[in-house]
């Protein structure tokens, strides 16, 4: 007499860590060990159809490695696309009229989600779920994809030999051991308890509270980073302004940096090079930035050569990824609460290559919308290169009267 109450016991124990074609194989395994009549005290103990436990047998005996498949060749539901042959058409249908990407590349995107395709496809007599739609839309070729920053509108003509004469004049000054340096503002970042792009590990549930608006401070405002970069050092310097990101700062931050930083590390160095963007404080139609590289000229005895980027060519500047990039990805998830955090987050940026910086916050007011006349830069000592002077030229110190 089979003992029908054991082997229902074992089945349940291993029911649920068994797969199709191992439920088959176990049920096939009792009922051999079992011997005559137990296939049918295995189908009535555990509920298995005889015909699976008689195809568990076979596979129990069999060699072919095909029959380690769960199921047999055929077996499984059909496909949609089998049982609803206009599935994929109408689903391209619907997809053409909200195709956001190029037509004539391999991949696209679309802007309804899955939810709305198959609630449109449902509309048009299909069967079909939302968790379905990933699947039908792999054989069409879309898939998700983000925003790529591609389009850089007009170009110069002369950008690529622009380029290359930067390079040029770097690799030059850099043989010479003389400084070169990438300079440029960070955005200005608001002061205060306010969200920081980015996210950083903290106890589970406990995130940093901050403001749901972010109005501005009026006694702490807003703070504009200006990043000096020593290419040749891979050291970078950043004053803190708490005022106008105007040409007078822009070169004070400079002259900050050539006192603490670039006096150690070239000394005697009677030559600078600059490589900056075109716009901003430190542009190159902007007279003020001529004038004030000026006196700083006069007063460190320095000549300095600039070079400006091409127009919209402002994210090839070497402070960018090399300097600006590590400090927001230092800081992220951080609320910026005071300037002295700021100060402090920015001096605490490292990164493998080896990179240092050095933070101070610049507490000067600095007057917007200064004029500066034609008499006054008449006077200044400034040559443009022969290759596009409004970009490239060279400001030299002007000779000083022995006093009577």
């Amino acid at each position: 007499m089979i003992d029908g109450t054991l082997i229902r016991s074992r089945f349940e124990a291993m029911r649920s860590r068994l797969d199709e074609r191992g439920r088959r194989l176990f049920c096939a395994a009792e009922a051999r060990s079992a011997g005559y009549g137990g296939v049918s005290a295995v189908a009535r103990a555990t509920g298995v159809a005889r015909s699976t436990i008689d195809r568990g047998l076979t596979d129990l005996e069999a060699v072919d490695p095909a029959c380690a498949k769960v199921r047999r060749p055929g077996g499984g539901r059909p496909l949609l696309t089998q049982t609803d042959p206009t599935l994929l058409e109408d689903l391209r249908g619907l997809l053409d009229s909200t195709t956001l990407g190029d037509p004539m590349r391999p991949l696209l995107w679309v802007s309804k989600s899955h939810e709305k395709l198959a609630l449109a496809l449902r509309d048009m007599g299909h069967r079909v779920s939302a968790t379905r739609i990933p699947q039908l839309l792999e054989p069409l070729g879309y898939c998700r994809q983000v925003n790529r920053k591609s389009l850089e509108g007009g170009q110069h003509v002369d950008r690529n030999a622009q380029f290359e004469f930067i390079n040029a004049q770097v690799e030059a000054f850099q043989a010479a051991d003389q400084p070169v340096i990438s300079v440029d503002t960070k955005k200005k970042e608001p002061i205060g308890p306010y969200k920081n792009a980015g996210s950083d590990y903290r106890p589970k549930g406990c995130p940093d509270k901050v403001e749901v608006h972010d109005f501005i401070d009026k006694e702490l405002g807003k703070v504009a980073p200006y990043g000096v970069y020593d290419i040749g050092a891979n050291a970078g310097w950043v004053s803190v302004g708490i005022d106008h990101d105007t040409s007078e700062f822009a070169v004070n931050s400079i002259r900050r940096w050539r006192e603490l930083m670039g006096l150690v590390r070239y000394p005697g160095s009677d030559r600078l090079m600059i490589t900056c963007d075109g716009g901003g404080s430190n542009g190159s139609r902007v007279r003020l930035w001529k004038v004030e590289l000026q006196k700083f000229a006069d007063e460190t005895g320095t000549t300095i050569v600039v070079s400006h980027y091409p127009p919209g060519t402002s994210k090839w500047n070497k402070i960018e990824h090399r300097l600006f990039c590590p400090i927001t990805q230092n800081w992220r998830g951080r609320p910026l609460t005071s300037r002295l955090a700021v100060v402090e987050l920015i001096a605490a940026t490292t990164t493998k290559t080896g990179l240092t910086v050095r933070c101070e916050l610049d507490n000067n007011l600095y007057e917007k919308g200064i004029k500066v006349s034609d008499a006054e830069m008449a006077t200044l000592n400034i040559e443009g290169d022969p290759f596009h002077p409004e970009w490239n030229y060279t400001i030299t110190p002007r000779r000083r009267e022995a006093p009577s």
